[in-house]
């Protein structure tokens, strides 16, 4: 039966929930060391494998980053096919539920109603998914993918001596845009989409714990209890683990960008080392504020300060461009969506493997992340409406923003020789200054440029709150209400990953670890969709 005792067909929400029970003996989480409340066998062995990662790599330096180097390469350059399939066939799943009829189930039962309202749950969306992304991604990638990339072999409109193409030009202003939308559009907010309403529909419909295992109840059954759970739950942690670690690498060297724009401090690892260090501190403040407190209070900062700057770019930059822009590059990405989509018989492999392939197994090791989180504040929306929600509201808001940013950008590159953002992005390639030397352009700044080293600290703060909740609620068995101390261990370790990590190989260490466990969790996400759909069609429409 669902939760408000609406009998289901077939009975089968009676027999997952009947089973829940002898479940919930199996995975009974109980009191450890140092008061933690602990799901031994994913707790010890996440931990355990994750204090010697960090060991090994900051003792080994000179020999993990070649090694990092050869495992990215090798996995998205081998099987870039398979994350761009797996990436289609989520947005296809998400396209299906919102037109079927098992998108009228409402997660949490009939008469379940939503516990935040849209502005503060558009908010926590935005900010759990793409914060630091946005910030690090939205100058860069217009600009590279126009000049440099050359996605769908549309040639740059620069020549070799740095000369203006003209006939190329409209083409690869165009491309640019809709390369950027893609990797930041359907496909992202699909993967993120499905895990979260798995997770929903299983913990608030079903019963079962708030668990990464328990969307897998309908094909493994009592199994999921022992050890193919506690692999499941396993993994989970992992990719939540790296693909942080990731964002917390990017967002520590443009924060450290950004501080030496406007303060002079000096671009080196050991400050990025305390940027990490110092950030980390600030989120496990927020941490002991818990959820409400805490990351949603730091969400709606966010939004408010993103606004600000979105608005001044808006103003200051190329108004009407801007205006027009939107629409055409929307256009733009729905036109090119199904041949930037294809995983085969293309010869733009720079854009592909480099960019596309990453990018999908960023969002994959992302997505037990985001989509617990955003599971977790979506009780009582229909799947329609969450799926729409989840996907295009905050793919419209990435579109506008990065035809501000990015199209600013673009217009600095065409019309000025000495651009700072041209020296920065195709030039020199220094990824972490692009949005700093876009905002040197306009007027006030040295205010915006601190305004955007704030944001890019609150998102980072956001990133490590959120995912230090996440995890603990998964190596505590489901639980979200876990003793402190233990939130207080997965936030420093997140941490200590980023450090090791950024410490050990940079950047090329940073994206080998989050392809490596994106990799396995996409099979996971996978098997999720059938699960989904075996799960809503027991419950009441």
């Amino acid at each position: 039966m669902s939760d408000t005792g609406t009998p289901t067909p077939d009975g089968a929400a009676d027999i997952i929930e009947t089973d829940y029970e002898i479940g919930q003996d199996n995975i009974q989480t109980k009191l450890g060391p140092f008061g933690l409340d602990i799901h031994n066998p994913v707790f010890f062995v996440s931990g355990l494998v994750i204090v010697a990662f960090v060991f090994l790599t900051l003792a080994f330096q000179a020999d993990v980053g070649p090694l990092f180097n050869d495992i990215r390469g090798s996995l998205t350059s081998n099987l870039d096919w398979f994350f761009l399939s797996a990436g289609n066939i989520f947005v296809i799943v998400c396209l299906v539920l919102i037109v079927s009829p098992l998108g009228k189930v409402r997660l949490g039962g009939k008469e379940a109603t939503p516990e935040y309202s849209y502005i503060g749950w558009f908010a926590m969306l935005f900010a759990a998914g793409m914060g630091i992304g946005l910030m690090f991604f939205g100058v860069l990638e217009p600009v590279y993918h126009m000049a440099v990339s050359e996605p769908l072999g549309v040639p740059s409109p620069f020549a070799e001596d740095g000369s203006l193409i003209e006939e190329n030009l409209a083409a690869a202003k165009a491309m640019g845009m809709a390369a950027t939308i893609y990797h930041w559009g359907l496909h992202p907010w699909a993967i993120y989409a499905v895990v979260a309403l798995a997770l929903a529909l299983f913990t608030f419909n079903k019963g079962l714990p708030l668990t990464v295992r328990s969307i897998f109840y309908p094909i493994f059954g009592e199994k999921v209890w022992g050890w193919p759970g506690h692999i499941i739950d396993i993994l989970a942690v992992f990719a939540t683990l790296f693909g942080l670690a990731t964002s917390l690498g990017f967002g520590a060297q443009q924060a450290n960008a950004g501080l030496d724009y406007v303060f002079g401090l000096p671009i080196s690892i050991n400050t990025q080392v305390v940027l990490i260090i110092g950030i980390t501190a600030v989120a496990l403040i927020s941490v002991l504020r818990g959820l409400d407190g805490g990351v949603k209070l730091l969400s709606e900062i966010n939004m408010g300060l993103a606004a600000l700057l979105l608005l001044f770019v808006l103003v200051a930059g190329p108004t009407l461009a801007i205006a027009t822009g939107f629409f055409q590059n929307i256009l733009a990405y729905l036109q090119d969506l199904v041949p930037l989509s294809n995983p085969v018989g293309r010869t733009d492999d720079s854009f592909r493997q480099g960019w596309t392939a990453f990018y999908w197994a960023w969002w994959i090791s992302w997505s037990p992340f985001v989509g617990m989180f955003i599971a977790r504040v979506s009780r009582g929306r229909s799947v329609r409406e969450f799926l729409i929600c989840v996907l295009i509201i905050p793919m419209l808001v990435g579109v506008l923003w990065m035809t501000a940013f990015g199209g600013t950008a673009i217009e600095q590159v065409l019309t000025n020789e000495a651009s700072a953002v041209k020296e920065y992005v195709i030039i020199s390639y220094s990824p972490e200054l692009s949005l700093f030397g876009m905002l040197s352009e306009l007027p006030l700044a040295p205010i915006t440029s601190v305004v955007a080293v704030v944001l890019v600290i609150v998102f980072f703060v956001t990133s490590s709150d959120s995912g230090s909740l996440v995890i603990d609620t998964i190596t505590a068995g489901g639980k979200v209400n876990a003793p402190v101390s233990q939130r207080v261990f997965w936030c420093v370790f997140e941490g200590l990953v980023a450090i090791a990590l950024l410490v050990g190989g940079g950047l090329a260490a940073l994206q080998a670890a989050t392809v490596s466990t994106g990799l396995p969790f996409a099979i996971v996400l996978l098997l999720a969709c059938y699960a989904i759909f075996k799960g809503l069609s027991s419950e009441p429409r």
